[in-house]
């Protein structure tokens, strides 16, 4: 295994600490932002998701600046990418901080999208991860990020960013969806 499909695989092992920190009522303090309180442990999950997600940026980079690109790697990537998001998104939903109906959608989304993946695989195509669908991780990883720091830095501007941040990701998840299906799918049709 070459170091990008190393690196990816480090995130996958990160996701269970980020559960941990966020589904087991640690009690470390709190720190006051503005009019809102930040937990401790919700500061902790959110840097350890920044760093999880950094390296869905360093493994793609490394991996093309030196010619590494695999078909393990286009697999593992985006399958890295849709285990941190999607437990971030499950429980940002448990405490409180997005509305299900929004995760639905974009956890069905990623669904969706697997299994296009997994015909192709079928049929011996491998579909990579297109420019849009790169768009649409960083966006979520953007709303993720800043809703669990509870809107933080702009809590401070009483600027709704950590809203319209999931909104975004909604919407770029939902289009770049549609946009994948659409140039992909003469995979479904020529399926046997």
């Amino acid at each position: 295994m070459n170091i990008p499909n190393r690196i990816t695989v480090s995130r996958i092992l990160l996701i269970p600490f980020f559960i941990l920190l966020l589904a087991i009522p640690f009690e470390w303090g709190e720190i006051q932002i503005g009019e809102e309180v930040l937990p401790v442990s919700h500061l902790a999950a959110a840097i350890l998701f920044i760093i999880a997600s950094t390296t869905d940026w360093i493994d793609g980079y490394y991996a093309r600046k030196h010619n590494l690109v695999t078909n393990l790697g286009k697999f593992l990537d985006p399958l890295a990418d849709k285990l941190l998001v999607s437990a971030a998104f499950i429980l940002l939903v448990e405490m409180g901080l997005a509305p299900a109906w929004v995760v639905i959608v974009i956890i069905s989304r990623e669904f969706a999208v697997t299994g296009l993946r997994l015909v192709a695989a079928g049929e011996g195509v491998v579909l990579a991860a297109s420019n849009m669908g790169k768009l649409k991780t960083w966006i979520q990883i953007i709303a993720i990020s800043v809703l669990l720091l509870h809107n933080f830095p702009f809590s401070y501007l009483d600027f709704p960013f950590d809203t319209i941040a999931l909104y975004a990701a909604l919407i770029i998840t939902v289009v770049s969806g549609l946009d994948y299906f659409i140039k992909n799918w003469h995979v479904m049709r020529d399926s046997k």
